[in-house]
């Protein structure tokens, strides 16, 4: 059910937000291989995230996957463990902003400019990685999917903060 525009509830979700801050990048260079930690990455409006194996013009609205370290500390309370951001296989760890207020909404991460495309639920490995319950502690934790708007170079502790 769409929100009025002019309800409060549509003033409050429209609200400013504080800024996020890069706290992890990770390159996934070939499908099911070993993360690679970087300090910094390029971000292309055409073919996404350099040296990851989704860069692909084709896939356009999975430029980037982004998940924030609180949802990681969520995640690992339902199973009772630690869970490191390489283990989720996402792209991009932040902080500091509720990655899914970012929803019809812009956003500048270090240079570049991005749009949230979607939540980006968990798969099925999350079984095999992270063991019994995986899969159901991800849910609803999973982070963002955005597409590259305009290109720039990503930095760990850059800042994340909404453009519209």
């Amino acid at each position: 059910m769409p929100i009025n525009p002019n309800s409060p509830l549509a003033a409050l979700m429209n609200a400013s937000m504080r800024p996020g801050t890069i706290e992890w990048i990770g390159l996934r260079p070939v499908r099911r291989g070993e993360i690679d930690s970087v300090a910094e990455a390029v971000l292309d409006s055409k073919a996404g995230l350099i040296g990851d194996h989704y860069k692909s013009a084709t896939r356009g609205t999975r430029h980037l996957t982004l998940i924030g370290h609180e949802d990681l500390h969520a995640i690992g309370s339902y199973l009772g463990t630690v869970v490191l951001p390489e283990q989720l296989r996402r792209n991009v760890l932040t902080s500091g902003i509720n990655l899914l207020a970012l929803k019809d909404k812009r956003f500048r991460l270090g240079e570049a400019v991005l749009e949230m495309t979607g939540e980006c639920h968990p798969c099925s490995r999350m079984e095999e990685i992270l063991g019994i319950g995986g899969y159901n502690a991800v849910r609803g934790h999973g982070g963002i999917t955005a597409q590259v708007l305009e290109g720039g170079t990503i930095r760990l502790g850059d800042a994340l903060t909404v453009v519209t």
